[in-house]
């Protein structure tokens, strides 16, 4: 099964970073353009909330919708429950590195659908393709972390 791993330092307290991550806007400010992308529904985050949301292959619909786990001041995983992914599993953890820097880990386990849904999801959810999103999504934490 495919991994994809990526990590960072934020020049901001755990605390300030956890915050970050739960408030409801955030998936929105990490979700870069061009993917447009439309909130059906966010819970606050806790242990079993749930974000439902539609993301946009130029005019392909992805729907999605992801329950959190292991939710704590150390981290959380959303684990797709309805999408085109055939298994989608990202965990986020803060780690504190001091009193006002964090480093933030992501591991994503995922699998591809056969064909033709891997035609679509393929495209946006390869290494590269998480490599960029991700480096996009340290920029806004650090962006929205140090303010």
């Amino acid at each position: 099964m495919p991994t994809f791993e990526y990590e960072f330092t934020v020049p901001a307290s755990r605390k300030r970073v956890r915050e970050f991550h739960h408030d409801t806007s955030a998936l929105k400010i990490l979700t870069p353009p061009p993917s447009i992308m439309q909130t059906h529904s966010i819970e606050p985050l806790a242990e079993g909330s749930v974000s439902r949301f539609t993301i946009w292959a130029g005019p392909i619909p992805i729907r999605w919708e992801a329950t959190h786990h292991d939710v704590s001041d150390e981290g959380f995983t959303d684990v797709q429950t309805a999408g085109l992914m055939e298994k989608w599993a990202h965990t986020h953890r803060f780690i504190e590195i001091g009193p006002d820097e964090t480093r933030v880990t992501e591991h994503i386990e995922y699998q591809h659908p056969g064909l033709p849904q891997a035609l679509i999801t393929f495209p946006i959810f390869n290494k590269l393709a998480l490599k960029g999103l991700f480096a996009y999504r340290k920029r806004q934490t650090i962006r929205h972390c140090t303010r």
